[in-house]
């Protein structure tokens, strides 16, 4: 048994140590806002914040996972998250929406870390989460939007 730390709560997985963290969340603890995309760490669909960090859950396995603070979609709630979310509903971001959740966890810990991001400082920290229906202006201006928005 591992013990995690996942959305504020103390939970038990019985999982092997080499399983990646997505299947854990995914699979063991039925968190399915995390999504698979490519399984390398090279598409972001299955970010996650470690410790505040975004992370590839894809990638990082549960014997690595323990003593750590995880945050999924479902277990944020704080001003950046909720401008964020606000945004994307208001500029109609989503098109398929399989990529947004990733996307929006790597938006939101842009925001936490920088409340007035310029149009590189997005593109830097969104670098390798990809969007299939090339949504990437729309997400743009919604970071942008959702700046507007913490500050209010």
């Amino acid at each position: 048994m591992t013990t995690l730390r996942i959305n504020g709560q103390t939970v038990q997985v019985d999982a092997t140590p080499d399983t990646p963290l997505l299947w854990v969340i995914r699979d063991h603890l039925n968190l399915t806002g995390t999504k698979f995309g490519c399984g390398v760490a090279s598409c972001g669909a299955c970010t996650i914040h470690v410790d505040g960090e975004p992370t590839r859950s894809c990638q990082f396995r549960l014997e690595d996972a323990e003593g750590v603070e995880i945050t999924t979609i479902e277990g944020q709630s704080d001003k950046a998250f909720t401008a964020v979310q606000t945004a994307w509903r208001e500029l109609d971001v989503v098109q398929c929406g399989y990529c947004q959740s990733g996307q929006i966890m790597a938006a939101t810990a842009l925001l936490r870390e920088n409340s007035k991001p310029s149009d590189e400082d997005i593109d830097d920290a969104l670098e390798g989460n990809l969007c299939r229906c090339g949504t990437y202006q729309r997400i743009r201006a919604a970071i942008h939007l959702a700046s507007e928005k913490m500050e209010a």
